[in-house]
């Protein structure tokens, strides 16, 4: 089992992607890192939990996200919560994903 701690939309250098859509698929291609980096593929996820600051702005951007989704991990959905919070460690993070893989 792998835990892969939450992910926020920011590149190495610690800049936001602009907007949600690109917060969330780079928070995405982040956690996927962290994944690879321990020996893992995107399939080996069991399970995602999305936190976001505002639910509408996911709402909204459905349509991106889901093209985003299936960029990086094709038709493989593992469980998923959605949680909406007061704020994130970082102001200006829109969104935080973290996950929990199963590698071999």
């Amino acid at each position: 089992m792998v835990a892969l701690a939450g992910q926020i939309g920011w590149d190495a250098a610690g800049q936001f992607a602009d907007g949600f859509s690109a917060q969330f698929a780079r928070a995405l291609d982040n956690l996927l890192v962290a994944l690879a980096a321990a020996g893992g593929a995107p399939a080996d996820l069991v399970s995602v939990r999305v936190y976001v600051v505002d639910k509408r702005q996911y709402v909204a951007a459905a349509k991106d996200i889901g093209a985003a989704w299936r960029e990086r991990l094709g038709k493989h959905y593992p469980a998923m919560a959605l949680l909406e919070v007061k704020g994130l460690l970082e102001d200006a993070a829109l969104v935080e994903i973290e996950g929990l893989a199963v590698v071999e």
